[in-house]
């Protein structure tokens, strides 16, 4: 009797870091791991006071809403007018847990509102999750090319026409990770547009834009208001360090915003209530968004010398919270081995992201500024 293979899940890329970890902890003080972008500063006060009392308004005792409470979805709105200019309203969005849930989630159920598309388009060099989505629905995951700046490709060379009529979702990632670069949102609606095709803009590192205000993808659509057609994805994880609270929200075209918010009720994803009061908080608060801000654009520029120093000169990103360093002679395992040994830091090979990203490494600004300063020390600085 034959035996059926199933899906077998691929290696974790950051599990493959292992080795790499190990040598690098073999440093007095041991590894300073800037692979992952883990937040590592302390959330605002005004988030750790709505914790206290995680009780207040039956919040822990009650089921939460799984769109989001009407106080939690008004906070969210408020803050994209203010801070991006969007235009929507607490009825034009909806709460997830995190957003990494979300865009594994949502090619499968885009494919159950419309079977007769199979297809998730996604930048060549992505955040894995983007391709892992289609891959668990059972979908295509198709590549689309970047430029030499890493900037996503919407002439008509870059995507086939039978992908386009194929599609289901065009992933967007701005400022983008890992390379940093800021994507023509626009654009990117307007193909859309064309091609009746949802595009979906991952936004979580909108707060760290670093020469320009933050972008969204909203307001570049279709209709009256620019919702129509396109999504917007956003996180707490890393504006507010709340990456284990798991509050993150999508906003947009109404028709898609409802399906989601009725499927996902169905299937009992909802944002516990403390964390939904918490994230409300946070939201209130741009201070310690600002100061996190602050820190993080010290630490990048400290870590371009800090790679300088160890032969590997990376720019500044356009945005987002890492360096994308191309490796001396392109080998990227190579300078993520010599980082360990020398310096007892942990980077990610570009390769995590995509063969496109074979060449360079990623760093992440996520360790405090003393970790940093310990790592220019090893090298000699």
């Amino acid at each position: 009797m034959s035996e059926r293979a199933g899906f077998v899940p691929p290696p974790y890329p950051y599990e493959r870091l292992d080795a790499v970890r190990l040598l690098a902890g073999a440093h007095a003080g041991g590894a300073v791991d800037l692979s992952v972008g883990s937040p590592c500063d302390p959330p605002s006060q005004v988030v750790l006071d709505a914790l206290a009392n995680p009780d207040e308004g039956n919040a822990t005792r009650g089921y939460p809403s799984s769109a989001g409470s009407p106080t939690a979805r008004r906070a969210v709105a408020d803050w994209m007018a203010s801070r991006l200019d969007a235009p929507v309203g607490p009825d034009d969005l909806a709460l997830c847990i995190g957003t990494k849930e979300l865009v594994a989630g949502l090619p499968a159920w885009l494919h159950l509102k419309d079977p007769s598309r199979d297809t998730v388009l996604y930048p060549e060099l992505a955040y894995p999750t983007y391709e892992m989505g289609a891959v668990l629905a059972g979908l295509r995951a198709v590549p689309v090319p970047v430029d030499e700046d890493f900037r996503l490709r919407l002439d008509e060379d870059a995507i086939k026409p039978e992908d386009a009529q194929r599609a289901l979702v065009l992933w967007v990632n701005s400022p983008g990770n890992p390379a940093g670069q800021l994507d023509d949102l626009r654009a990117a609606a307007a193909w859309g547009d064309r091609h009746g095709v949802l595009v979906a803009s991952d936004e979580c590192y909108a707060e760290h834009t670093w020469n320009e205000p933050p972008r969204t993808v909203l307001g570049h659509g279709g209709g009256a208001d620019g919702l129509g057609g396109v999504l917007a994805v956003h996180s707490l994880s890393k504006r507010s360090n709340l990456a284990g609270l798991r509050f993150g929200w999508y906003a947009g075209d109404r028709e898609v915003v409802g399906f989601l918010r009725q499927v996902r009720q169905h299937a009992g994803f909802m944002v516990p209530g403390p964390a939904q009061r918490a994230g409300t908080a946070a939201l209130g608060d741009q201070a310690h968004a600002d100061l996190q801000r602050s820190r993080y654009f010290e630490r990048l520029v400290f870590l371009r010398k800090v790679m300088a120093a160890a032969g590997a000169d990376a720019p500044m990103p356009e945005g987002g919270i890492y360096l994308w360093v191309p490796a001396p002679g392109g080998d990227a395992w190579a300078l993520t081995e010599e980082l360990a040994r020398l310096a007892g830091v942990v980077v990610s090979p570009g390769e995590f992201y995509g063969p496109a990203g074979s060449g360079h490494v990623r760093v992440a600004a996520v360790a405090p500024m003393d970790r940093l300063e310990l790592v220019a020390e090893r090298l000699g600085m």
